[in-house]
């Protein structure tokens, strides 16, 4: 035993190496989270750094906890959490006016004690030694039953009142954010009339005067010779960007044309008679 104690104490050149990488990565990856513009680039800086925290726990021997690392918290609630960011959107535009009196002191002095419990728990384990993870999976047979072991018989009643108080959590959400229904549900057949009520059932009629001009800001012409405003989509009609088809403007383009076609045949004249 004291002989496997000492094997996991000691600290190879490939484990020294891995911590060194990995280790810049986590931190450059925390920093990135902070410092990022955009939510969703912070979000994936997290989520990178939660990756080189699984391997970190698998690289010493804690494989339940590497495996949960990934499944639960990078693969379930960051990817949820990033997904939620990108289909609401946060952009610049974002008011970053303080809402909360005094906020920004709290964070610092917070931040300012984590750095301190770190330092100190850095100190702390520079200066003692332990026997790793190693003579404790010993011990069970292997991480997980280790972990259940402890979970079962030491920390039962934490755990059971963790669970309780996440289930009252949860309840709690369900509560805040259920709706007492005061009228009666709509059938099927209501729902299905109230969508199209009001609403244009077939296709909308083709943009379009002429066989020559089939733009989409060119509206059609009803049978009495009125422009169609369903024929021009709605963003061009709010633009202003819809071109007029009234009989005064068609007038104006008949004698556009007839002035090229006049303007046309005397240079065609004047080629003939130069030849």
């Amino acid at each position: 035993m004291t002989v496997l104690a000492a094997a996991a104490s000691q600290t190879s050149t490939g484990e020294a190496v891995q911590f060194w990488i990995l280790g810049t990565v986590a931190v450059l990856g925390a920093l990135s989270t902070v410092l990022m513009k955009k939510a969703v680039h912070s979000a994936l800086s997290l989520a990178g750094t939660m990756i080189v925290l699984a391997v970190f726990y698998l690289a010493n021997g804690a494989y339940f906890l590497g495996v949960v690392q990934i499944v639960v918290y990078t693969g379930a609630i960051m990817m949820l959490f990033l997904f939620v960011v990108m289909l609401v959107g946060v952009t610049a535009a974002d008011s970053l006016k303080e809402t909360i009196r005094g906020q920004r002191w709290l964070a610092a002095g917070c931040g300012l004690g984590f750095g301190v419990l770190l330092i100190a728990g850095i100190g702390n384990a520079s200066l003692n030694s332990f026997n790793g993870l190693g003579v404790a999976n010993a011990q069970h047979g292997g991480n997980v039953e280790g972990l259940a072991s402890l979970i079962f018989t030491k920390y039962v009643f934490a755990f059971e009142i963790t669970g309780a108080l996440l289930i009252t959590a949860t309840v709690g959400a369900m509560v805040l954010t259920h709706r007492e229904r005061t009228e009666r549900a709509r059938t099927q057949r209501e729902l299905s009339e109230a969508r199209v009520r009001g609403s244009q059932l077939p296709p909308l009629p083709a943009p379009g005067v002429y066989a020559r001009h089939n733009a989409v800001d060119i509206p059609g012409l009803l049978p009495d010779g009125t422009p169609s405003e369903l024929t021009v989509m709605r963003t061009l009609r709010e633009r202003g960007q819809v071109r007029d088809v009234s009989g005064e403007s068609l007038e104006q383009l008949r004698a556009l044309e007839q002035r090229s076609e006049e303007r046309l045949g005397r240079d065609n004249e004047d080629e003939e008679v130069a030849k």
